[in-house]
């Protein structure tokens, strides 16, 4: 029976602070759906505060897997391996009319080793590719935890996969994170992008099939086309070298012990073994 790699376990505090960070995003990303007139989210001045509410929570996620002891040397290096070659690939391609790679290894890394490294590859690669970009600003929390999805949900596809099968879901899972990444991120600045008095404005308290409405259009004014193309990069990247990627890291997972088989049963008891047969006699 196949290994099972577990670079960074998530127990069951850990996987409790993954569901908060992650309720705590999701209502950061879509308050606009839900601001109504009058209430603190309708102003401006409150982003700050949901800004740092998703910083906090990410950030609380390695910080619980790292006081749980879930993550030794080895995964600390991998995991910086991997966040330096997504930090240097980001700056290359800019995401110059949506071509993006930084996306890559993050699918592929938390789809060897697991939900958990995932989620942390996610938050640590857009974090030092800002620093090398200069890219640091109240975008980043957001951008971060967007990221910090696409590699725990690889890490959650069924394990068993192999093969052809495997490579075309990670391309579509690719492809669909690419073009959400980019809808989750208009949705995080456009109440704040536009004035008040524009066909593509955010209202706050319309109703929700009017704000989702705008909301459509102005993604297809500003983004459409980039984040298209971004899904179709993922999706050629994936198909063209996913195979020997997954291959590499896969051998790197074995050689520092990250992969555990399922347990062998345990050899019989000494005395069990040494005690005597039935003896032929004659």
């Amino acid at each position: 029976m196949s290994a099972r790699i577990r670079a960074l376990p998530v127990p069951p505090r850990t996987a409790l602070a993954l569901v908060l960070a992650s309720l705590v995003g999701v209502l950061a990303f879509g308050w606009p759906l839900i601001a109504g007139r009058g209430t603190i989210l309708e102003r401006n001045a409150s982003a700050p505060l949901v800004l740092g509410a998703v910083l906090v929570g990410v950030m609380a996620i390695v910080l619980v897997a790292l006081g749980d002891g879930g993550i030794d040397v080895k995964a600390i290096a991998v995991l910086g391996l991997l966040s330096g070659v997504g930090a240097v690939l980001r700056p290359l391609s800019a995401g110059s009319a949506g071509i993006e790679f930084v996306f890559f290894f993050i699918v592929l890394g938390g789809r060897v080793f697991g939900p958990g490294f995932g989620f942390a590859l996610g938050s640590t690669t857009l974090f030092a590719s800002a620093l090398l970009t200069a890219g640091v600003g109240p975008w980043l929390p957001f951008q971060m935890l967007a990221a910090s999805w696409i590699g725990m949900g690889a890490g959650l596809l069924p394990a068993r996969m192999r093969g052809r099968t495997e490579i075309v879901v990670l391309a579509l899972y690719a492809a669909l994170c690419g073009f959400g990444y980019g809808q989750a991120m208009n949705l995080s600045f456009w109440p704040f992008t536009l004035g008040p008095d524009t066909a593509l404005s955010f209202v706050p308290g319309a109703p929700l099939v009017q704000t989702l409405t705008t909301f459509v259009r102005f993604s297809l004014v500003t983004s459409f086309g980039w984040d298209l193309t971004r899904a179709v990069v993922l999706v050629g990247g994936v198909a063209l070298i996913g195979r020997p990627v997954l291959a590499a890291l896969r051998r790197t997972s074995k050689r520092a012990f990250f992969a555990t088989a399922l347990p062998e049963p345990p050899p019989a008891p000494v005395a069990e073994r040494d005690a005597p047969g039935p003896k032929n006699i004659g």
